[in-house]
C-alpha cells in the first residue's frame, strides 16, 4: 500500500557500510521501520542522513507492505525545518533522551493521531523557544495521556502518590513517593510548557526526572533507561 504521511524520527541505525534502518512514529500507520539503501554514497549523502536527526518531523512517501518487514521511502522531505533544535546542545541533547525514551514506549503499529499531534506541537514549540529547562519533564508526563497511564489526580490534595496505581492517596505504600517526592510531582502535573521554566532548581529536577524513568518503567513493559539519560544529566547539571 503506498501512503503519504508526515513520520517523527525515533531511531536511525546503521546497517553495513552504506545503509540505514530508520525506525518513525507516523501519522498515518503508528510505528514503522524503514530500509534506506545506500544512505552513505553518493552526492546526496549527507542530504539524505540529515532527514533522519533525532525527532526530525518529515513528510513522507512510502510503500508499506504490513508484513512485520522492513518498508521502504520513495521520497522524503523534511516538513518543518527546526532552526535550533539540532544546533543548541541543550534542546539538541534533550531530543537525544526524548527519541530514546519514545522509542522504548511506542510499540504499536497502528495510528495514534493524538499522541503525534501533541508531539509535532511540542517539538515546534521547542525549535521557537528558549527557556526549556523543563520541556522534557512535561512532556514526558503529557505523553503518558497517550500511552495509557497518566496519573488520576482527583485526589490530588492527598499527600502521597502511589506510583504502581497511579493515583494520590493519604498513605504512604510499597510503591509510593514520599511527602516531599509528591509535592514535587504535583509542581510538575500544574505546568505547562510556556509556565515558569525555573520553577525548580537543579536538584529537584534530577529528583523529578528519576520519578518519570521510574513511572514508565512501572507501566511499561520492557522499558528501560536510555543511554544518553547521564548526558542529558551532564549537560543540564
Amino acid at each position: 500500500m503506498q501512503v503519504k504521511t508526515k513520520a517523527i524520527v525515533l531511531s536511525s541505525l546503521k546497517f553495513q557500510e552504506k545503509s540505514l534502518i530508520v525506525k518513525c512514529f507516523t501519522h498515518s500507520s503508528g510505528l514503522k521501520s524503514y530500509f534506506v539503501r545506500s544512505a552513505f554514497s553518493g552526492r546526496k549523502s549527507n542530504q539524505k542522513i540529515a532527514y533522519f536527526q533525532p525527532l526530525s518531523i518529515l513528510e513522507i512517501e512510502a510503500v508499506h507492505k504490513n508484513k512485520g518487514t522492513l518498508e521502504h521511502f520513495k521520497e522524503i522531505k523534511i516538513s518543518t525545518p527546526f532552526q535550533t533544535i539540532h544546533t543548541d546542545i541543550f534542546k539538541s541533547t534533550m531530543v537525544l533522551f526524548l527519541s530514546e525514551v519514545l522509542y522504548h514506549s511506542i510499540h504499536e503499529e497502528e495510528k495514534n493521531e493524538l499522541l503525534f499531534d501533541f508531539l509535532e506541537t511540542a517539538l515546534l514549540w521547542l525549535d521557537h523557544n528558549d527557556e526549556i529547562a523543563n520541556f522534557h519533564l512535561i512532556l514526558l508526563l503529557e505523553t503518558t495521556k497517550y500511552l495509557g497511564f497518566y496519573p488520576d489526580i482527583s485526589d490530588i490534595d492527598q499527600s502521597f502518590f502511589d506510583m504502581r496505581d497511579g493515583q494520590f492517596t493519604p498513605f504512604i505504600g510499597i510503591d509510593s513517593l514520599t511527602e516531599h517526592q509528591t509535592n514535587l510531582f504535583k509542581k510538575l502535573v500544574s505546568l505547562k510548557f510556556d509556565n515558569n521554566q525555573k520553577i525548580f532548581h537543579v536538584v529537584e529536577r534530577q529528583i523529578v526526572l528519576k520519578i518519570l524513568m521510574d513511572y514508565y518503567r512501572l507501566h511499561l513493559d520492557g522499558f528501560k533507561n536510555p543511554k544518553s539519560l547521564d548526558v542529558l544529566k551532564e549537560v543540564f547539571s
